[in-house]
């Protein structure tokens, strides 16, 4: 497609673009009157506007029934969670068997380490990418000091070659092989949250595998941002927020993945509580755990209704798209910014630098040579809400639920006058 740096091809974009319409779907904060351009859908998706209505559906619930509302609401809350799986399983390409929401990211991650770490005095180092986001880092080293292991010895970290701002495949797939009979784990972010690069998850996991690992992925910037087959490609386990792309509310419950090889299996290592075991006797209160056939045995506390509800909102209109449709937008949306960037990068013969890779969802990073901290506040100001990480990067996420071709076009127009303004 031929791009043009004007208000009246994005506007003709905008006028074709079959999603367009789902931008009245969510509710935009406004600065002087105007809606902001939002490019900060990787860190917290805007709010659906039929969130309040599944929210209050829950509080009117708990109002006129109190404690029968677990049975008798109109989406009863002791299941409520079930609503979610089928949705969830198309965005993440899984069963709805292999599904499941329940607790954060991060107390996700811990509890499927208990089943998916098992570290052996012959197998126990983990495999992950360097710098991985902190949460992760922390987990990793601590679940390592947890079997009395030390991390500088356990955890193997693939880094970036000298020079370059992304990770090749085969440097992942050759530190897997290095590993060797010593590896237990592979747990990569499956799109990084720095650059915005999507690692080939398919490749990674079958090259685990044949080590002789299991194989897991965080996709907190991953879900409901690209292709996944997490099924399909094998994969053991998975995680993720649902307060990003998915648009589900601040700190929201997270999903997981778990494959079907792993369920309706009562000898795995598992943290057990009540919610996990069988709906049929759950209620009989036996001594006996009794898991659940699917991933919700690896839930342990009943779900806090208030916050899935917003989830099962938004995913009410994933299921309404598709995932085909929002990756189809993100494509032309994401390309049409990076030609703005592009433009304006020869306009004025700026010094910054676009360094994610071809392999990417729905972020740009920028990295502003020489511009410093000046420039995002400049465009905070102005309307963009955008997002720094240190050293000198600028995140830019144009989701196509809710981003339009105008967006893009008046962003480089304030990008340009940025730049400017901060000398350059």
């Amino acid at each position: 497609m031929q791009f043009h740096n004007t208000l009246a091809f994005a506007q003709l974009m905008d006028a074709t673009d079959t999603l367009g319409k789902y931008r009245e779907e969510f509710h935009f904060p406004k600065m002087d009157g105007e809606e902001v351009i939002y490019f900060t859908g990787n860190s917290l998706g805007l709010q659906p506007k039929r969130a309040k209505k599944y929210i209050d559906e829950v509080m009117t619930d708990w109002k006129d029934l109190a404690v029968e509302g677990h049975f008798h609401a109109e989406k009863p809350w002791w299941d409520y969670h079930e609503r979610l799986a089928l949705p969830l399983a198309k965005v993440v390409g899984a069963r709805t068997e292999e599904i499941s929401v329940m607790n954060t990211l991060t107390v996700n991650l811990h509890l499927l380490m208990v089943s998916f770490y098992r570290p052996t005095k012959k197998r126990f180092k983990i495999l992950c990418e360097e710098k991985a986001f902190p949460s992760d880092q922390y987990m990793l080293r601590s679940q390592v000091r947890f079997h009395g292991l030390d991390p500088d010895e356990a955890i193997v970290e693939v880094k970036k070659r000298e020079g370059e701002h992304f990770w090749r495949t085969q440097d992942v797939i050759e530190s897997i092989h290095a590993a060797g009979t010593e590896l237990a784990l592979v747990l990569i972010g499956g799109v990084n949250y720095y650059n915005g690069q999507v690692f080939d998850m398919e490749r990674i996991t079958k090259a685990g595998h044949a080590a002789g690992a299991l194989v897991g992925w965080d996709l907190a910037h991953a879900a409901g941002n690209i292709e996944l087959k997490l099924h399909d490609w094998g994969v053991d386990f998975a995680a993720w927020c649902s307060y990003k792309y998915m648009n589900s509310g601040p700190g929201n419950a997270s999903g997981v993945f778990i494959h079907t090889r792993h369920l309706d299996k009562k000898d795995i290592p598992r943290f057990e509580g009540w919610w996990g075991s069988k709906k049929e006797t759950r209620f009989l209160m036996k001594p006996e755990f009794e898991p659940m056939a699917n991933a919700d045995a690896w839930q342990i506390s009943n779900i806090p209704v208030l916050s899935v509800a917003p989830y099962l909102a938004s995913l009410e209109l994933f299921d309404q798209v598709g995932m085909a449709a929002l990756i189809e937008k993100r494509n032309k949306i994401v390309a049409f910014l990076e030609f703005i960037l592009h433009e304006i990068h020869s306009e004025i013969e700026s010094t910054f630098e676009i360094i994610t890779p071809s392999d990417r969802g729905c972020q740009l990073s920028v990295f502003l040579h020489g511009q410093g901290k000046s420039l995002f506040d400049y465009l905070m100001r102005n309307g963009v809400i955008t997002d720094w990480r240190e050293p000198n990067v600028i995140r830019l996420a144009p989701a196509p639920f809710y981003c339009s071709f105008e967006d893009m076009y008046r962003f480089g127009q304030i990008l340009k006058e940025g730049i400017l303004a901060n000398g350059r």
